[in-house]
């Protein structure tokens, strides 16, 4: 099966620590591939070596692209610019998925496998069967679940995971996620995402995900629930928002 045509989304922000493992892995994945194309979006957010070290990365090896972005105001810009310039360079199908190994590399083949059978979406789920959250706080753990459960019985949807990162899809559902107008500026993100992608053809994919840190943000927290609460009116008012 091949996979030329794929790139991968990755925003990086004050990755200093981990970044050797993580890139690492994943150019051990590329390796095995044969292919593929990672795009690094770093922001005015990173305050330590994060953008050196990805542009000495991008010197030495052109599969990674460093896409320094200072305009962008949150991490929703962040994703947004990289699937642009993913889009522009032609790629077929693009994942977007979070640095500091808080994602295995390792699942983008299976990613990839799934997209080529035909699904539109390929959304990573920590809650199904070979799924995991590891290391992570009970409050964190509470936060995701509780996000899904909450977000499918007022969405109406019906995923076993709605705050996973860990993605992957068509270049044309890219195209349709930059031209809609996002709510969301944190978190939410993956949910709106996933929430505005339910009536496409999709398959969650078991994933593993190691969280970096306990703390969600109190904005974080006011913009998910400003967005889920616009969306269930929409729904409630026979006007369902879609991609």
């Amino acid at each position: 099966m091949s996979h030329s045509d794929f790139a991968v989304v990755v925003p990086m922000a004050n990755e200093e620590n981990d970044f050797e493992p993580f890139i690492t892995e994943l150019t051990a994945v590329l390796n095995s591939l044969g292919c593929g194309v990672v795009y690094l979006v770093v922001d005015n957010v990173s305050r330590d070596r994060t953008f050196e070290l990805c542009r000495t990365l991008s010197a030495n090896d052109p599969r990674f692209v460093t896409i320094y972005a200072p305009e962008n105001r949150n991490v929703v810009d962040a994703y947004l610019r990289g699937f642009a310039e993913a889009l522009q360079r032609g790629h077929e199908y693009i994942i977007e998925m979070d640095a500091g190994m808080s994602h295995d590399p390792w699942a983008i083949p299976l990613f990839l496998e799934e997209l080529a059978k035909g699904y539109r979406c390929v959304f990573g789920a920590r809650f199904i069967p070979g799924g995991a959250i590891i290391d992570a706080p009970l409050r964190r753990k509470l936060l995701s679940r509780g996000g899904t459960l909450i977000s499918n019985l007022l969405l109406g949807t019906r995923l076993s995971d709605m705050t996973s990162g860990f993605q992957g899809f068509h270049a044309d559902i890219v195209a349709s996620v930059i031209r809609y107008k996002l709510l969301s500026t944190a978190h939410f993100y993956q949910t709106e995402l996933r929430y505005l992608l339910r009536n496409e053809k999709y398959a969650e994919l078991p994933i593993s995900y190691r969280t970096p840190s306990p703390r969600v943000s109190k904005g974080a927290i006011r913009n998910a629930l400003k967005v889920l609460w616009h969306y269930f009116v929409l729904r409630i008012t026979g006007k369902p928002a879609a991609i």
